[in-house]
């Protein structure tokens, strides 16, 4: 079992990797890109639901989005019916530079799934959101200050 868990986080790091050195020209490293992309596709996200949709903590979210705001690729809006609510939406920059994000995304996606068949492609999605499904409640009990049993 080890040994798959292994594989995929070689599999994320090198493509996390890539993507940092050619995203650096939009001063997008360590992951910010992922945020980026979520914003894009989920306009008017708010920061909580941006965490819980990568699955990191608040923090981290937080610290990712100023960035992105400082650089001009996101703004916060407000809530017209709770103040408190900050709204996440990309500006035109922003979704600009997603279109050549999504266009690594693509290449990258297809770089790493040649020779594979078509039902092999959907069997792997199958069991890649089967784990992320298993791991998601671990990740929820942990961010709430539980502890796992192991």
């Amino acid at each position: 079992m080890t040994a798959n868990l292994r594989e995929i986080g070689m599999i994320a790091r090198a493509l996390d990797s890539i993507s940092n050195v050619e995203f650096k020209e939009f001063n997008l490293t360590k992951g910010q890109y992922l945020y980026l992309v979520r914003i894009v596709e989920q306009p008017d996200i708010i920061q909580e639901a941006l965490s819980d949709l990568i699955m990191v903590d608040r923090t981290t979210v937080s610290r990712a989005v100023k960035k992105l705001i400082a650089d001009g690729l996101v703004e916060k809006r407000d809530n017209p019916a709770n103040l408190k609510i900050k709204h996440l939406r990309a500006t035109d920059k922003g979704r600009a530079i997603y279109q050549v994000i999504k266009r690594e995304n693509d290449y990258s996606e297809a770089v790493a799934l040649q020779g594979f068949s078509d039902a092999e492609v959907q069997q792997l999605n199958a069991m890649l959101m089967r784990m992320r499904e298993n791991v998601a409640a671990d990740w929820n009990a942990v961010k709430k200050g539980q502890h796992r049993n192991y």
